[in-house]
């Protein structure tokens, strides 16, 4: 349980920098048009493939583990 405590911290913070990388690095169909009204109502609704796929997947995996990070750190 104490190698698990030493550990955590630093498991969190790993994860918590891949989580904002893989957001990061994902692209919006939109742009800064859709926020304003001036994109098509379907352009951000397409399906994802290849590589968009894969950090798509990717993101919410890195999302769940770090979930489960925070939850074991408040029971330790």
């Amino acid at each position: 349980m104490e190698l698990i405590a030493k550990i955590l911290p630093y498991a969190q913070i790993t994860l918590s920098v891949l989580l904002i990388a893989s957001i990061l690095l994902q692209q919006t169909a939109a742009g800064i048009g859709g926020a304003f009204g001036g994109a098509d109502s379907e352009s951000g609704f397409h399906t994802r493939r290849g590589a968009e796929k894969i950090l798509f997947n990717a993101t919410i995996i890195i999302a769940i583990l770090f979930a489960i990070s925070a939850f074991t750190a408040l029971v330790i």
